[in-house]
């Protein structure tokens, strides 16, 4: 049976683009241009996933997601929100109310948005770091994030600080490399496409220094090819993930699975 995916979105082209673009993927879509029509569409339709805009005629995203959350029968259905703003304060309140993942229409195609929709859905990602601890907390533990995409960055440390790990952050290779041996991290988030020293440069290092070698690494990537997987197997990384492939609570589960697997 297919997929169910309700679009909530009030921009004619966007909304039409989306629900297209998924229909040719032989998922089950609906779509609907207003906040009060998708939430009871939410209730009747009973979606695999929402995609919700924030701002909407008659009824914002954001009281469709709390009324969402007050209501057994739908508060457990995934939604990605898609909106105009990346603003800090949004992006924790969205975060606050059970989001999946964040996307700002300005920095993404629909292609983007189909990975998403995929990997909600099929729970599958470019390379499994192991099997899931979600049972299992971050708090106290030091996460290393090595990011110069400032929005991701935003996100995804107002993500783990609701974990109350303590985040240690940096854009820059050759700061990272220093920062690792200071600070010796449970674990060190690194993108690949950094200013300077590029990400493998960076795991090479690490990987060849006593006091930083034994740190587990995910390396983070805009594309998925096999070359760069098997540079970063080589060089050392636990795994890799492809940005687009992944949601941010994946991200959390699949941190979760290399400390606690490495450290059980």
């Amino acid at each position: 049976m297919a997929k169910k995916i309700l679009i909530i979105e009030d921009d004619a082209f966007l909304g039409d683009v989306l629900l297209k673009k998924l229909k040719n993927e032989s998922y089950d879509v609906l779509l609907s241009r207003d906040g009060k029509e998708g939430l009871r569409m939410i209730k009747d339709f009973m979606p695999d996933l929402v995609l919700l805009d924030i701002i909407l005629p008659s009824m914002n995203g954001y009281e469709i997601l709390e009324a969402k959350l007050k209501d057994d029968k739908i508060k457990d259905i995934p939604v990605i929100v898609i909106s105009n703003s990346g603003q800090p304060v949004e992006i924790s309140r969205v975060l606050s109310l059970g989001v999946k993942d964040y996307l700002v229409k300005a920095q993404f195609d629909p292609n983007d948005v189909l990975a998403k929709v995929k990997t909600e859905l099929s729970k599958e990602k470019t390379e499994t770091c192991g099997k899931q601890s979600d049972e299992f907390s971050l708090e106290g533990k030091k996460i290393m994030w090595v990011e110069d995409d400032k929005f991701l960055s935003d996100i995804i440390s107002r993500k783990f600080s609701r974990e109350k790990c303590a985040l240690i952050y940096t854009t820059n290779g050759e700061d990272a490399i220093g920062l690792a041996e200071k600070e010796l991290p449970d674990i060190i988030l690194l993108d690949i496409l950094l200013p300077g020293i590029d990400g493998f440069e960076v795991l090479s290092r690490l990987k060849a220094n006593e006091k930083t070698k034994h740190i587990p690494v995910i390396l983070l990537s805009n594309l998925g090819e096999k070359t760069d997987i098997e540079k970063g197997r080589n060089l050392g990384a636990t795994c890799f993930l492809v940005k687009a492939a992944v949601t941010l609570d994946e991200i959390i589960s699949e941190v979760k699975s290399v400390i606690f697997g490495r450290t059980a």
